[in-house]
């Protein structure tokens, strides 16, 4: 039977899992509040929050959104809730950290007594500027595609927000 020469890997990824370990930047944590305004149909108010961790490049987040409902034009409110993951710029550039999205999640549109709750995704992308200290200015675009019977099917929306980062 002939010999086989084994490696020793063990000691190999040990050493690989101790260089990542130097390397390794701290989580960071954001949270914004924002106000904006969605164009669909026409022009309202958008609000809402998301809370974020990110490492290094690689961020994960959680919104929450409300547009309001104006019964005079007749344009629908749509409250969105969702989950994102966000590819962002690892180091600030003049001050500013560029990011882009994607994400799923859940939506529910109301107007007068008609409602459609179904799920929803999401695309966009924005920067984060600082201002001073761990406070920073958000701006951010979404595009929205509602599944189900939504009055209107895609939404957009571009809001300014306060961000807070820890």
């Amino acid at each position: 039977m002939p010999l086989t020469r084994r490696r020793p890997w063990l000691p190999t990824i040990g050493l690989a899992a101790f260089c990542l370990a130097l390397s390794a930047q701290p989580a960071r944590a954001d949270v914004t509040a924002f106000l904006g305004v969605s164009p669909t149909p026409d022009n309202h108010g958008a609000r809402g929050f998301s809370a974020g961790l990110g490492l290094l490049f690689l961020g994960f987040e959680f919104e929450y959104s409300h547009i309001s409902e104006d019964e005079l034009e007749a344009l629908p409110s749509l409250k969105t809730w969702s989950g994102n993951v966000l590819v962002e710029t690892p180091v600030e550039i003049a001050g500013m950290k560029l990011y882009a999205t994607a994400g799923g999640g859940g939506y529910r549109e109301t107007l007068d007594i008609r409602e459609d709750t179904h799920a929803a995704i999401n695309v966009g992308g924005g920067a984060k500027i600082g201002l001073v200290g761990p406070l920073r200015v958000r701006i951010d675009y979404r595009v929205f595609s509602l599944k189900g019977s939504p009055l209107y099917s895609t939404y957009h929306r571009l809001y300014v927000g306060a961000n807070l980062k820890f």
